[in-house]
């Protein structure tokens, strides 16, 4: 029986820990965007493109990987048939990176840059199909812990980029192009075999919180073996059958929450085999009746408009002894903690509190990795310090969405804290950091951008909690990709507007024409230089 939390046929198969393993994998192979500095380079070669035509590829695909409406939309249209959502993120990929794929290998005609532009958000928009029937099914399952399990699907996706680039380099090292084949296969053959494990349980095990800090363990785990291989390739050479090694290892490491699948549905099942048969029946019963109180009380309130019908009564009182309701306290329920809709929601003060700091923080965040090669040069830092930074971005990436996804459910739970105050403190950090990487000292921005990148990452674990606390979950994956939407809208602002346009009035053309910008390190480096000379 399907949502009834009883063991059945397939109970061995299909649970929630099977659900959760289910979307960590897919969200591991999800994050095919962050891979784009891979191929560019045989995208703008084999297309004959300059840099500015490339850029408008890179804002397509930024556009496709964070605009997640449609996906949103049909989440909530199939909310028990999150498969639906997989199968049409499965699509897309294949589709669009097929078409990219067979552009560069010359077996198309090249297609105008608008076109190619097409295929590139085709393909960057599964990823929100991907990542929304994984988060809003994980926290479906997870309702009491919905900030560990959305830093746990949004940690995994932050890891993807370089979980791909591991397989690249072990399978396909030095072919671009069987690269991009491999992000149109991957991502959407794993989809299809998983998509149907990925459905919501409405069961509450009394063990959720000890298996999940061991699935949590497991998700530091393999963040640290990659940060420790990232680190290893920067100082060292190494050969085809190392990388194959490495690649066997860390598969080890991302099949072993099997364990904890099996062990926590073995225990699940005991707990719920001592109960009595009676006491299932009723168990049943009480929920399907519980259901359908909740579905017919929303259902008059919204048809009825019977908030309107007492307006005397004070707000703290609840429901009559015949059942009416009290319309001030539903009208309250109704605006924050409830099931609002998308247009309910964007009528609301809370929708655009939080829509502004996700624009400041995600905008922020994004204007500095994707100027970090600029900044860099500027403050003096070699290109190969710059690449290591970039590469471990989706490290310092995953340690906030995961980290601050695990303490704000622990703070919440035990010393009732909220979320926003998270939201808060995260962003002064954030700001913290882009100080400290404008200031220009010595390693300055290696220190600014672990805290840029951490508080970065936190941006995505927190909103989707706030998200879900503040509107329900009924049409959580439409709200909070929504909300989302401010990313790539602040990263415009930030990047282009405010960044773009003071790195070019302050930037000075080089030798070479090309135009460049000096930092205090680089500038003091300079300076030293020349006063070693006039001694000489």
């Amino acid at each position: 029986m399907r949502g009834s939390g009883f063991p059945s046929s397939t109970a061995g198969r299909r649970s929630k820990w099977a659900a959760l393993a289910a979307s960590a994998w897919i969200q591991c192979a999800a994050g095919a965007s962050y891979c784009f500095g891979v191929y560019s380079p045989l995208l703008k070669a084999s297309q004959g493109y300059d840099q500015s035509t490339l850029d408008s590829v890179a804002f397509f695909k930024d556009v496709g990987a964070n605009v997640g409406v449609l996906s949103g939309i049909l989440s909530s249209a199939f909310r028990a048939r999150p498969w639906t959502v997989l199968a049409a993120g499965a699509i897309q990929c294949l589709a669009g990176y097929v078409l990219m794929w067979l552009s560069v290998t010359g077996v198309l005609p090249r297609p105008p840059p608008l076109v190619m532009c097409v295929y590139m958000l085709l393909a960057a928009h599964a990823q929100t199909f991907f990542n929304t029937a994984d988060v809003v099914t994980a926290v479906e399952n997870f309702p009491d812990s919905r900030g560990t399990v959305i830093g746990i699907m949004k940690g995994f996706l932050g890891l993807s980029g370089a979980i791909l680039i591991q397989i690249y380099r072990a399978l396909f090292n030095g072919n671009p192009s069987s690269f991009l084949l491999m992000l149109a296969l991957l991502p959407a053959l794993l989809t299809l075999l998983l998509m149907f494990f990925v459905e919501v349980h409405n069961t509450n095990g009394g063990c959720d919180k000890k298996f999940l800090d061991v699935f949590s363990l497991i998700a530091l785990t393999i963040a640290g073996y990659l940060m420790l291989v990232i680190l290893g390739e920067r100082v060292m050479t190494v050969g085809s059958e190392a990388r194959i090694v490495i690649f066997l290892m860390l598969l080890l490491l991302l099949i072993s929450p099997l364990v904890i699948v099996v062990k926590a549905q073995t225990k699940e099942s005991k707990i719920l085999a001592e109960a009595s048969c009676h006491d299932r029946i009723r168990l049943i019963d009480d929920i399907n009746s519980l259901e359908v109180t909740e579905e017919r009380r929303y259902s008059q309130l919204a048809a009825e408009g019977s908030c309107m019908k007492h307006d005397h009564i004070g707000p703290d009182e609840m429901l009559c002894d015949n059942g009416h309701e009290r319309c001030s306290e539903d009208k309250f329920l109704l605006q924050r903690g409830e099931n609002l809709s998308l247009l309910q929601a964007m009528r609301t003060y809370d929708f655009w509190l939080l829509f502004l700091p996700t624009a400041c923080g995600m905008g922020s965040g994004l204007a500095t990795v994707n100027n970090i090669g600029q900044i860099g040069g500027s403050l003096g830092y070699t290109s190969m310090e710059t690449s290591t930074l970039v590469s471990l971005w989706s490290i310092w990436n995953f340690l906030g969405r995961f980290g601050t996804g695990y303490i704000s459910d622990y703070f919440l739970q035990l010393r009732g804290c909220a979320r926003p105050l998270f939201m808060a403190v995260t962003l002064a950090i954030m700001s913290i950091g882009h100080a400290i990487i404008s200031s220009g000292f010595p390693g300055s921005l290696h220190v600014g951008y672990v805290l840029v990148g951490v508080c970065y990452g936190s941006q995505w674990a927190l909103m989707p909690s706030i998200t879900s606390e503040l509107f329900g979950l009924r049409h959580f994956g439409t709200i909070f990709n929504t909300v989302a939407i401010a990313s790539p809208f602040g990263s415009y602002i930030l990047s282009v507007r405010v960044v773009g346009y003071i790195y070019d009035m302050e930037s000075s053309s080089s030798s070479t024409g090309v135009r460049e910008c000096m930092g205090l390190g680089d500038f003091i480096s300079r300076l030293y230089m020349q006063d070693y000379k006039l001694l000489l």
